[in-house]
């Protein structure tokens, strides 16, 4: 835990496992990290959670592209402005898309997670990220300042 100079008491505290998992698992929309067209790209997808791997509903172009078999990233947070508190999750991982190659009850697993796309057009494609390494941080308020500055007062 470390103190913030900007906020007095405020604390950063290491998230367990279990814990990113519950607070992925209340999230529907996250960032995907892929590295396509000779720039990192960070682009938020909907997803669900299946046990320890993420499941993203896409479309043909782009983040399929370039997240196939590939290393990405994926981060989800919360945060509250009014009491600059807030938590991150990061999991880093492998992507595969999940097609008509892969045995029938893992596509029907990854379908039956419900994921539906907010953007329009075509998003029949699906991702499964196969987490390496999941971490996350909060940040705790501590003191926070008062809301008007006593040098108001007269």
């Amino acid at each position: 835990m470390s103190s913030s100079p900007g906020q007095p008491g405020a604390t950063m505290q290491s998230i367990p496992t279990d814990e990113c998992y519950r607070l992925l698992a209340t999230h529907e929309i996250g960032r995907i990290g892929v590295n396509a067209e000779h720039y990192p790209l960070i682009l938020p997808v909907n997803y669900a959670v299946d046990g320890t791997t993420l499941v993203i509903r896409t479309r043909p172009g782009t983040i399929l592209r370039a997240a196939t078999h590939a290393n990405v990233t994926f981060e989800v947070d919360e945060i509250d402005r009014e009491t600059r508190s807030g938590w991150s999750v990061l999991v880093r991982g492998q992507a595969e898309e999940v097609g008509d190659e892969h045995r029938a009850e893992l596509v029907e697993r990854t379908r039956a997670t419900g994921v539906q796309p907010w953007a329009p057009g075509e998003h029949g494609s699906w991702l499964r990220l196969i987490a390496h390494d999941v971490s996350g941080r909060r940040i705790v308020p501590g003191e926070l300042p008062p809301a008007v500055d006593p040098r108001a007062y007269l």
